[in-house]
């Protein structure tokens, strides 16, 4: 059987040839590249150079290799990617760079990084002039090894294999079958015959859409249009663009919910897989340091790995959710701390755990010794392409550049490929992405290693970016034999207007395509609901959206805005909770956040990620911390009534190394210079605290932290009665727990001092309860009478150490007697399906305000406020109390 080889320009082309020639059933017939060409014609074990062993040749070679003016950016990121495209294109042109080191210092410097990195590569590894010369030493075998030759599908080829294909034509016949491309002048008045064609006429239209988004839907309804209607097949129809970065992300997420097969000839980018992301993940926690939430992200995605699959189902519970555990010393306190019954599988796993930190914390030196641990199978080997392409210390940034083949097959699928791809392998419908006059043609650029005023342009890039994109455009006219549609964006991403290419503006006017048009055909179920308000409008899902849009908008008062059925078991079950004074003024002052948080359980969520610095809540908690460790400290010593301010500073600072350990354990923390600063601020405000000793009572006792009403203590200290002991308020049908902040209680028993610290900035003006906000004096003084008896007399105070002022509470009987009234009308009102938005829900510091609509502030609880102010008017006094 007679041996015959096609040339085709690239793997598409071979793919789709190799289909055509099974299905004519044209046995003997070798398609491959022009390279794999050569190659065979060598002979022996030579090959061609790919882009990834450049780039490992590269990698290895770049650090010991003195390359003259270029040495002080050999180690910069982008280097490797920049130098093997210099290289390649050198090759491609047949330029001799070691012959011309003498011209100038940089080609001498390419030309010692190229000799370096051809001693990194295999033995048969060849450079393309390197090849062509093996090839020209065996070419009397041409005929048996190639035999009859044809070049298909080729606009050009690089002047480095054309002297091959001409000697080649001495030995065998060799037809180019340029089609209706235009034929290279080289070829003339050759040995090699040409075969020409007539240019296909297809039906061409031109169209603008809104966005680059709007045209990636409109060239899937299109596509989805030829499917259905029966006009094409999948392997008809191509998509195409000279820059398709920019539309990567749209298509593939349209292809995935459109359901339809849309190969990306060109690769997926490598984080768009789910190995991609694991490869992503773990370079997270190489480059940026190890916390909770990257190792979390982490074992989700490498559930398999060697070091995490050897851990039971459930391991991760072991870790506390605020902290950051960002270090190794809070990883050991850790697991010192936990024992064999916190693990899922009742056995301790501590030295597993500790072998998997200690692994990840190697940072970027080790990035491949953790590569390997940690990712297996597809992940791996992108994690390893990754580190040849670039310095460990950036291989998050490389990731996201990184590419994968696509594995959907490109012959019997809708194909989404460069121009320059659709040129070698014509589709019979064809829609261009991209038209505008910056994208098509593309401006050109200098090499970055080799700039024109070293070797022009015209010899060392024969074919500039923009003339390849011009000829492109050509080719794909002249080769489509169905239609091409001409498509352009009006504006970018960012709302710039955008100008209409030259090459289609030689094709008239073009077809404005609204943004919210309704489409002939919609390209998935979504689009079609969307194309079709009148039948997504009766679907369940848009008559409740539409219905609560509606009621947003009126002033009344809707079931949208709160209302809830009078009676309903999960409200009287939570009015039948002890409360505590922060629920209650929840209750008093935003009904709807109080159902929200207590009925429905929502809170807002906390990261483990660290902060750049603690907020005020976090501040208050650690002075409050502070306060109560030194408090207890002091009592158990001499008591604080007899401390002098060294006794206290020194006790506080103990109690801050105490809690700031605890801390570091748990939470998650801003950076230490902040974090010693905030410890530093908690110390002065606790010393401050402790040290005010006005209104003190005579032979008083401290306690701090005092539980009340059923709360659980936080520490084993001695408490001045039972903490489970039920406290009601009277005709209310409410009881209360929680925490005082500090009871002191005089030596006789016959008077109490209530004190709730405040790290904020004192009041300008006298409060009471400030319209709600502030119940903790009166209720925590109430519950200091119901627990001690009523013959005790109490004062209650707001304590502000910043400013070392102390606000007492006057006529506390009074003000509970205001504020059980209130209360009783807030339980009533709730009872009966009132929970509606109240003066906090309009707050800034509103953590639930992601449930109200857009910039609520300013329009919604404005437009409810009248309304919900006249149904809450029993208790809707309390917001302007003083």
């Amino acid at each position: 059987m007679a041996r015959n080889t096609l040339i085709v320009p690239d793997a598409l082309a071979a793919r789709t040839a190799r289909l055509a020639a099974a299905r004519e059933q044209r046995h003997g017939l070798q398609i491959m590249t022009i390279e794999q060409a050569v190659a065979r014609l060598a002979g022996g074990f030579a090959r061609p150079i790919d882009f990834a062993a450049l780039r490992g040749a590269l990698k290895a070679a770049l650090p010991v290799t003195r390359i003259g003016e270029l040495e002080s950016i050999k180690s910069l990121p982008g280097m490797i990617d920049a130098a093997a495209q210099t290289l390649q294109k050198a090759w491609h042109a047949g330029i001799d760079l070691a012959a011309r080191a003498h011209a100038h210092a940089r080609i001498d410097a390419v030309a010692k990084l190229e000799s370096a990195v051809l001693a990194q590569l295999p033995p048969g590894m060849m450079r393309p002039a390197d090849l062509v010369a093996a090839a020209m030493r065996r070419i009397a075998h041409a005929s048996a090894v190639l035999g009859n030759v044809e070049v298909a599908g080729q606009t050009d080829l690089a002047p480095c294999w054309r002297p091959l294909l001409l000697a080649v034509a001495k030995h065998v016949p060799v037809r180019w079958s340029a089609g209706p491309r235009a034929t290279p002048a080289w070829l003339e008045g050759r040995e090699i015959a040409i075969s020409p064609a007539a240019p296909a006429k297809p039906a061409i239209t031109a169209v603008s859409a809104a966005t680059p988004l709007h045209e990636a839907i409109e060239a899937m309804r299109w596509a989805r249009e030829l499917l259905s209607s029966g006009q094409a097949m999948p392997s008809e129809i191509a998509i195409a663009s000279t820059s398709t970065a920019e539309y990567d992300d749209f298509l593939l997420s349209l292809s995935a919910d459109t359901n339809l097969d849309l190969h990306f000839v060109h690769g997926v980018r490598s984080v768009a897989t789910r190995e991609g992301q694991a490869a992503a993940a773990l370079a997270e926690i190489v480059v940026r340091g190890l916390s909770q939430s990257r190792l979390r992200r982490l074992a989700a995605l490498c559930k398999d790995a060697p070091l995490l699959g050897a851990l039971p189902k459930g391991w991760l519970r072991i870790m506390p959710p605020d902290a950051s555990l960002s270090s190794p010393d809070a990883w050991k306190r850790l697991l010192a701390r936990v024992k064999a019954e916190h693990w899922p599988d009742g056995m301790d796993h501590g030295a597993a755990v500790l072998a998997l930190v200690e692994r990840l914390f190697g940072g970027v030196d080790a990035a491949r010794e953790i590569g390997e641990a940690m990712l297996q199978g597809r992940a791996l080997a992108i994690w390893r392409e990754a580190l040849l392409a670039g310095p460990a210390a950036s291989i998050d940034g490389t990731l996201e550049g990184a590419r994968r083949g696509d594995q959907r097959e490109a012959s019997v699928s809708v194909a989404w490929m460069p121009a320059s791809a659709l040129a070698g392998s014509p589709r019979r419908h064809v829609r261009l992405l991209g038209l505008n006059a910056s994208q098509w043609p593309r401006g050109n650029a200098e090499d970055p290693l080799i700039p024109e005023h070293i070797i022009p342009a015209a010899e060392f890039n024969p074919l500039p970016v923009s003339a390849a994109d011009r000829r492109d455009f050509d080719t794909i006219l002249a080769t489509t034999a169905g239609q091409v549609v001409l498509s352009r964006a009006r504006r970018n991403g960012d709302g710039r207007l955008l100008a209409r290419s030259p090459l289609s503006k030689a094709f008239g006017a073009e077809t404005f395509l609204g943004r919210h048009r309704a489409p002939v055909h919609a390209f998935s179920e979504t689009d079609r609901l969307m194309a079709r308000p009148s039948e997504f409008r009766e679907a369940p899902q848009a008559i409740s959206a539409r219905a609560c849009w509606t009621d947003w908008r009126r002033a009344d008062i809707t079931a949208h805005d709160g209302l809830v059925r009078a009676g309903h078991p999960l409200v009287a079950e939570v009015l039948g909770r002890p409360q505590s004074a922060s629920s209650l003024k929840h209750l008093l002052r935003n009904p709807l956040g109080f159902l929200w948080i207590q009925a429905l359980g929502w809170q807002e969520r906390t990261s483990s990620a660290e902060p750049l610095m603690l907020d005020h809540r976090d501040t208050g908690n650690l002075v409050h911390a502070v306060l109560d460790v030194a408090l207890r400290d002091l009592e158990s010593a001499q008591g604080l009534a007899r401390s002098d301010a060294a006794a206290v500073a020194a006790a506080v600072d103990r109690a801050a190394k105490t809690v700031a350990s605890e801390w570091e354990d748990a939470r998650s923390l801003p950076p230490d210079i902040i974090w010693r600063r905030a410890l530093d601020e908690a110390r002065e405000m606790a010393c401050a605290g402790l040290n005010w000793r006005g209104h003190a009572l005579p032979g008083a006792r401290a306690y701090g932290e005092v539980p009340f009403g059923g709360a659980a203590p936080k520490s084993d200290g001695t408490l001045p009665w039972d903490a489970q002991a039920p406290v009601a308020i009277p005709d209310t049908g409410f009881s209360i727990k929680g925490y005082i902040d500090r009871l002191d209680i005089s030596g006789d028993g016959t008077r109490a001092s209530v004190r709730d610290y405040k790290t904020g900035r004192t009041p300008k003006e006298d409060i009471r309860i400030s319209g709600g906000s502030e119940l903790q004096r009166c209720l925590y003084a109430f519950a200091v009478k119901v627990l001690l008896g009523d013959e005790v007399s109490v004062s209650a105070s707001l304590f502000y150490p910043r400013d070392a002022s102390n606000l007492v509470l006057d006529d506390a009987d009074i003000v509970l007697g205001e504020l059980a009234g209130w209360l009783k009308a807030a339980r009533t009102s709730f009872a009966a399906g009132a929970a509606l938005p109240g003066p906090d829900a309009a707050s800034k510091d509103n953590d639930l305000a992601f449930a109200l609509p857009a910039n609520a502030s300013a329009t919604y609880c404005k437009r409810k406020a009248q309304a919900a102010a006249s149904r809450l008017a029993d208790f809707a006094a309390v917001w302007e109390a003083q």
